[in-house]
């Protein structure tokens, strides 16, 4: 399992992130923590389920756990008139999908742009956060994924 620093991996000089869109802002996803992209259907309720767990799915025979990240970014709920999108990641052996608004591209970015987490940003998208970069005219807010499926207290908005 080498979950901890998989971007440093790709060339040292570049990294490649498969983005996302929630709500208006661009988030990036480390390609090497994306196992899949797929459109989730028939999603099971979780009773006492923290908010932002939306569910559970059958994906190819694995019970995956979808995240709705509108949720746990404090974002108002998707608009239900969309089909909507998810990216399948593994996490600690267990299979997860971050319910999205929208796949982008995947980008290929130099290591040497990534920049720190700003520290006006939003406490709930700070905690999540591992740095942005900024790209022509928007952040590329980068998703530390540990910190997404982490569970607990501390991690439901109020």
């Amino acid at each position: 399992m080498s979950t901890n620093h998989v971007e440093e991996a790709v060339g040292g000089e570049e990294v490649e992130y498969v983005t996302v869109v929630i709500g208006d802002q661009l988030f990036g996803l480390p390609i090497g923590r994306v196992q899949d992209v797929f459109s989730p259907d028939r999603l099971t309720r979780v009773p006492l389920a923290p908010p932002e767990v939306a569910g559970v799915l059958n994906l190819r025979g694995r019970i995956v756990t979808a995240v709705d990240m509108r949720v746990r970014l404090g974002l108002p709920k998707m608009d239900t008139t969309k089909p909507p999108m998810a990216v399948g990641i593994d996490h600690q052996g267990e299979a997860f999908g971050l319910l999205i608004d929208q796949i982008g591209e995947v980008l290929k970015l130099p290591v040497s742009s990534k920049e720190a987490t700003p520290t006006n940003m939003d406490a709930r998208w700070a905690k999540i956060s591992n740095g942005i970069h900024r790209l022509d005219g928007q952040l590329l807010v980068v998703l530390d994924v540990e910190h997404v499926l982490q569970h607990g207290p501390e991690s439901i908005a109020a």
